[in-house]
């Protein structure tokens, strides 16, 4: 007889006791280091792809310089051409007060900023300093509280940096605290050039909440040297409730030397599934979505679901 739990799987280890929420970064992050530029029409069925599949928090722009990211020129095209839904956030990355403006006036109902714990990469990806950064973010902080629009921030480049090297953990907790004092709804910490292994996953979540103990707090992965799904694992491990992923694994920082992509949202959603964690997402059309994706792009993603499909196969 067996003793697998009503709504169990064989071989789940629980039933669902837990939820983690999967911010979807495709569209942007995972498009904006693509050697080729997506049509406004394909991001479109893209993103409809992702909220099919039970997604609700898609990065679907970012509102930056053009000539510096081609990819993401048509932000406003892509808003334009979505479907507005209650149940869904379209989120904008924005690195400044224009790029607030443009989002605010695209109709993004979430917006998201970025502030590196290097001085030296913020210098290079976003051409002023950390504390000018900062000080950027309070500004538009407030002004999207004003506008009603929610506010998040990520810190970037928590788990190191390839200019600077090795990023102590108390300075990403200074930053993470300075910029929590501007009001965001939640704070990303984020890994990206792929350099983090699960031990600074556990410290860092530690050490940030000791300091600010209720913020609520997200991690964005990259699987540069494989070593994002483990990541995102640790992070689980640790409390944390919500994560970003890319369909297919696609994307990266372009001004990251050898970015290769994001932890694969199909891959996630799996290991999260088979853990008795919940979603919320439909895991067989997360990987149609990403088979689709890997045809429009004309070559394979990194996904591994893509290739293996799910287990047990239905």
């Amino acid at each position: 007889m067996s003793d697998a739990r009503p709504g169990m799987r064989q071989g789940v280890v629980a039933v669902p006791t837990r939820t983690v929420e999967i911010v979807e970064v495709g569209p942007r992050d995972g498009l904006q280091n693509e050697p080729n530029v997506m049509s406004t029409e394909m991001k479109v069925a893209f993103i409809q792809g992702a909220i099919d599949a039970g997604l609700r928090r898609i990065e679907v722009a970012s509102f930056v310089n053009p000539r510096r990211v081609p990819q993401m020129a048509d932000a406003e095209a892509v808003l334009a051409a979505l479907p507005r839904r209650p149940d869904v956030q379209y989120v904008g990355l924005v690195l400044n007060g224009r790029g607030f403006e443009r989002a605010r006036a695209a109709g993004c109902t979430e917006i998201g900023m970025a502030v590196m714990a290097s001085d030296t990469f913020n210098r290079r990806n976003q051409g002023v300093s950390t504390e000018e950064s900062i000080a950027a973010w309070s500004d538009i902080a407030r002004d999207a509280h004003a506008a009603g629009i929610r506010a998040q921030i990520t810190v970037s480049t928590a788990f190191g940096c390839p200019f600077e090297g090795e990023v102590p953990v108390a300075r990403v907790v200074d930053v993470v605290e300075r910029v929590a004092q501007a009001g965001p709804f939640e704070i990303a910490i984020a890994d990206t050039i792929g350099v983090g292994v699960p031990s600074q996953v556990t410290e860092i979540v530690g050490r940030v909440r000791e300091r600010i103990p209720d913020m609520a707090l997200r991690f964005h992965f990259h699987n540069t040297r494989n070593t994002g799904l483990a990541n995102a694992y640790a992070a689980v491990e640790a409390g944390v409730s919500t994560l970003d992923s890319s369909l297919g694994g696609i994307g990266g920082c372009p001004f990251a030397p050898a970015a290769t992509g994001n932890i694969p949202t199909e891959d996630l959603v799996y290991m999260l599934q088979r853990m008795g964690i919940s979603t919320g997402i439909d895991l067989e059309a997360l990987i149609r979505t990403g088979r689709w994706l890997q045809d429009q792009l004309g070559r394979t993603v990194p996904g591994m679901l893509t290739k293996a499909g799910a287990f047990p196969a239905t």
